[in-house]
Formats: C-alpha cells, structure tokens, sequence
C-alpha cells in the first residue's frame, strides 16, 4: 500500500470526491446538513462516499443514513425537583432497558432555550423528542414536524402533540378534601384556606385551583379571588407572596394549598423566620419528596405518579395514538392521609 493509499481521509478529500465544499462535507458529518438547506440528496451522497472511503462518521451521520438514530430526546423544565429529576431517571431507565440513548437537556422554563434544545435534538435526528414542562409544547410539536420527527407531551398538555399528564384536576379536589376534613377535626375556620403558588396561565395549575374550588363548594364554602395566590414556583416568590398576605389578612392562613415543593421551601422558610410553629398549620403540597415529609410528619402530599406515566409514554412511542390532540390522565396518589388515601383507594 502506497503513502497516499495509507493516508487518513480527509473532508479536503471527500469535498473533492464529492464535488463540493469541505464546509458542505463538514456540515452532513456533524450532523447540522439541515440548518444548511443542503439536500437530502448531496447528505446521503456524501455519507455513502465517506462509508466506501473508510472515513469514520459521527452518530449523526449514521442516523441520518438510517434514518433511525436510536435515540430519544427530553426537554426538561428543572432539575432541583422531585418531580422532574424522577421523570428524568424512569425515562433514561426504561429507555435503556430498550437499548436506546438519551438526551435530556434542562431548559430552565425559558421559551428560548427550548426551543434551541429541540433544534440540537433535532439535528441529532432523534426519533421522538418528549417535551416535559415545556412552556408551549406547540411550538416544540411543529418544530417536530417540520423535520419529520415524532413529539409527545409530558407533565404539560399541547394541542399539536399527544399528552400524557397527572389528573390534576381530580388530584387537587383530593387533597383538598383531606385539608378541610383535618379543619374540621381541629373545629377550626374551613373558610381559611389558603391556595399558593404556581403560575395563572399554566395549564395544571388552572386545573388544580379548579379543583380546589369544587371541593370547597361541595361543602359550601366560597372561594374569593384573596383565596387564590399564582406567585410562581420560585421559593423566594412564595415567600414573598405568603408574607404579602399575612400583612394584607392581619393573619395566618388556616391551612395551605402549596402547589409544588419548590414555593413549600418558601413557605416553610417564612414561617421558620417568623417563629411559627409549621406542625401548627394544616399545609398539603401537590408535589412529594420524602426529605418535606419527614420534617413535617403532618404534611399532605400529592405524589404524581411517574412510573405509570412514563409507562404510558413509551405505550404511545411504540403506537401513536390516532388523534394528535390525545391527552391521557394519570391519577396522583395522596401521602400522609391514611383515611383519604383509603377514600381514594
């Protein structure tokens, strides 16, 4: 074998080979053809040469080859929560049990680095990209779709895409009603029900604060707009908000709908500063980790219920259902209740 027989391959080499430039060339190995507006056509051309030739290509260009990559991608709002890191774990795990790759990108509920983790998962050419939180999961599914790749829907509902989410609605009227049913074991005011935490425009909290007001008005109590406070998941928002309305209502709330564990931190640590006693307030938090649990024997919390839920998903991965618009409810399962949890049993 010569010299230039034994030489390593280069995209200088394929450019040439290929009649065209070693940026084109460059940019169907990494993967990024697409966002190039090169051809189908001059992309499949190029790998096939680059295969014949010996060139090593990267896992994008084998996907694209094959048109399956063997890879799922996840967008996911946060991290630091039970919730989220839970999804996260099931869903590598079941992926893996599969032997399929994952990539799960962090995206901080921020609108903007969605949709720039969709365009790196797309590039990719992941088979189905799950968008869990997603501040508009529209948006995500036609991203999807106008590079052919399959979108599903977790934790948030889209109309584009099917979904899979907790029963919030029904989750929310359950905890609900262990709240009012320990007021009323303490004979204390079921009128003073606090619910905070979440945002208005987001679709589980509408949904948890319409559950809320059922349950109240089935044992007919009011629901005031005073009774109601979206300040947002951050825990120093909550803390704020909880502090906001104390010095508006003179007083405390007698129990607490605290709409994630994140604003509970907030919660938890207004009222640590301010020398109450937490195991004196009634709280139930739609959200669960073991940690709030045991500081706060008395808590009450919705534990959504991950594993079925990403059971559910990869259901609708391996069939898709018919109607994009699909949404499939998980029930929670409520914790620290006994007597309701036998109820919802």
């Amino acid at each position: 074998m010569s010299s230039e027989q034994s030489r390593k391959l280069t995209i200088y080499d394929l450019a040439k080979l290929a009649n065209s430039s070693p940026s084109t060339v460059s940019a169907v190995l990494n993967g990024t053809w697409q966002r190039r507006r090169i051809s189908r056509k001059l992309a499949k051309r190029i790998l096939e040469l680059a295969e014949r030739e010996g060139y090593s290509t990267n896992m994008q260009a084998r996907a694209l080859r094959r048109d399956r990559s063997g890879i799922l991608g996840m967008i996911l709002p946060l991290y630091d929560n039970r919730y989220f890191s839970s999804i996260a774990q099931v869903f590598e795990a079941e992926a893996r049990r599969r032997g399929i790759f994952t990539i799960v990108s962090c995206t901080n509920r921020d609108p903007a680095q969605e949709r720039e983790a969709a365009r790196m998962m797309l590039a990719y050419r992941v088979e189905h990209l799950i968008c869990t939180g997603a501040t508009d999961p529209d948006a995500i599914a036609e991203m999807c779709g106008a590079a052919g790749i399959a979108s599903l829907n977790l934790d948030l509902p889209g109309t584009a895409a099917p979904s899979v989410i907790s029963a919030n609605r029904e989750g929310a009227c359950r905890l609900t009603d262990a709240l009012l049913d320990r007021l009323e074991a303490r004979r204390a005011d079921a009128a003073r029900v606090l619910f905070i935490g979440g945002r208005a425009e987001d679709h589980n909290t509408r949904e948890r604060i319409e559950g809320f007001r059922q349950a109240r008005e089935r044992r007919g109590l009011a629901t005031a707009p005073t009774d109601i406070v979206t300040c947002d998941y951050a825990a120093e928002k909550a803390q704020a908000a909880l502090e906001a309305y104390v010095g508006r209502e003179g007083r405390l709330p007698a129990a607490m709908f605290v709409n994630s564990t994140i604003s509970l931190e907030g919660i938890v640590r207004w009222l640590r500063l301010g020398g109450h006693d937490v195991n004196d307030i009634i709280m139930g938090c739609f959200d669960w980790d073991p940690l709030a649990a045991a500081f706060h024997p008395r808590l009450i919390m919705m534990r959504q219920d991950v594993p079925t839920m990403i059971a559910r998903l990869f259901d609708w991965i391996d069939v898709p259902p018919e109607d994009p618009a699909s949404r499939l409810e998980v029930m929670p399962e409520i914790v620290g209740d006994p007597a309701q949890a036998r109820v919802a049993g």
